[in-house]
């Protein structure tokens, strides 16, 4: 399915809105199973995942809490700069606590190693990554990514909350995004 206009074009549906529901649902079941009586702290990097997270709480049945990073390593690019910046910070304490970092995407891996780098720096009782699709060059980023929805490969994607400069986020499916000028 293509989808185009002057200004970009849509490509290929890597995961159909149906597809994202059952990769969820086995990443939920997969956390609750892992995480029971531990009460996880859901982090989730902004603006990205939060689609993701939304589906992701409704898919656990354990108690949880969730808190929010939102980090920059794009700007207006369609690949990471390798610089990251930290938007906004956890409210809470994570020290102790078991700490499950929720990403949409893992493209390089350079912005999740930061980030769990800052992380370890608090002291939690465990720090994992549950990440909703990861790109090939992930892999090297020597990250383990304990619960991976979906691998796919190196292209930039859009829909269920990914974006292209802000838009696309309410697709319901996640796309490769082809052609893109300035919207």
């Amino acid at each position: 399915m293509s989808h185009t206009s002057s200004q970009y074009e849509l490509g290929e549906i890597l995961l159909s809105a149906e597809e994202i529901a059952e990769v969820v649902g086995r990443l939920g079941r997969e956390i609750c199973a892992d995480y029971e009586r531990k009460q996880p702290v859901l982090v989730n990097l902004l603006k990205g995942g939060v689609v993701f997270l939304a589906d992701l709480m409704r898919q656990m049945t354990i108690p949880h809490h969730i808190d929010f990073l939102n980090v920059s390593s794009y700007g207006n690019n369609t690949s990471s700069s390798g610089v990251v910046r930290i938007v906004q910070d956890l409210s809470s304490n994570i020290e102790g606590r078991h700490v499950l970092v929720v990403e949409d995407v893992i493209d390089s891996g350079r912005t999740l190693t930061y980030i769990f780098n800052m992380l370890r720096l608090r002291s939690p009782k465990s720090l994992e990554v549950c990440a909703l699709l990861r790109k090939p060059p992930a892999l090297k980023s020597g990250i383990s990514m304990k619960y991976v929805g979906k691998d796919i490969p190196s292209v930039f994607v859009v829909g269920y909350g990914l974006d292209y400069q802000e838009n696309f986020r309410n697709l319901p499916y996640i796309a490769k995004l082809l052609h893109y000028k300035n919207l």
